[in-house]
């Protein structure tokens, strides 16, 4: 019992850290839906989330590791099936990662936009007088110098976002891959433990039956002589 008490320790520790690490990615995932921007904020909320993700990543295999050294079957099998719903769960945090910085990347650029239109408007009010003219075109060539670097920084930061997207998708394809080969791996061994369950049911009722006859055995043997008169 003590040795299950110990061994339960870092069972619940790796639980508890699961957890914890998969409610900070969905805050995290929601904080990039509601990033403001600019990209730079985004980019940053993105290296964050993948970190939590690697460390995510890590507890989930602890767990198998642990769930792999279990001496009960039953403890074994129940501990493998958390491990599957909890890959499954981080597959569906990573979707969610990916639509979520579309939706901001989006956001972003709709008020970059709008931006772009109002400085267009107040240009046109400069405009209204003569006299006004040579400032107005002096804050137009400021103003596109800005936007023209500003433009050189996001399509840059978008290079970083797109990069970051395309490592986790082929990051989840490769997982993908090996959640299929350890499936057909499990499968395999449910169809042992099952075969060597029926040979062990065959063995016990073989015993049951060679006990019985040594018990009527000795029975037999003790009346005769005991009571050789019967």
């Amino acid at each position: 019992k003590m040795a299950a008490a110990a061994a339960a320790v870092p069972l619940r520790g790796c639980h508890q850290e699961i957890v914890k690490f998969d409610l900070e990615i969905k805050a995290a995932v929601q904080d990039i839906r509601d990033c403001p921007g600019p990209l730079s904020a985004l980019t940053e909320l993105n290296a964050a989330v993948k970190e939590k993700f690697r460390h995510l990543r890590g507890r989930i295999q602890e767990l198998e590791q642990m769930a792999k050294e279990q001496d009960k079957e039953s403890e074994k099998q129940a501990l493998l099936r958390e491990v599957e719903n909890h890959k499954k769960q981080m597959l569906s945090n990573q979707a969610a990662w990916r639509k979520a910085n579309l939706a901001c990347k989006i956001a972003i650029d709709n008020s970059e936009k709008d931006q772009l239109l109002q400085g267009r408007d107040i240009l046109r009010q400069r405009k209204t007088t003569k006299e006004s003219l040579a400032e107005s075109a002096s804050n137009i060539t400021e103003s596109l110098m800005g936007i023209s670097r500003m433009m050189s920084q996001q399509v840059q930061q978008s290079e970083e976002t797109v990069q970051t997207l395309a490592n986790s998708s082929r990051t989840i394809l490769e997982a993908n891959e090996e959640f299929k080969s350890m499936s057909g791996t499990i499968q395999l061994g449910r169809k042992l433990i099952t075969k060597y369950n029926r040979r062990e049911l065959t063995d016990k009722l073989l015993i049951f039956l060679a006990l019985a006859l040594f018990l009527a055995t000795v029975l037999y043997i003790l009346k005769k002589r005991l009571f050789p008169f019967l």
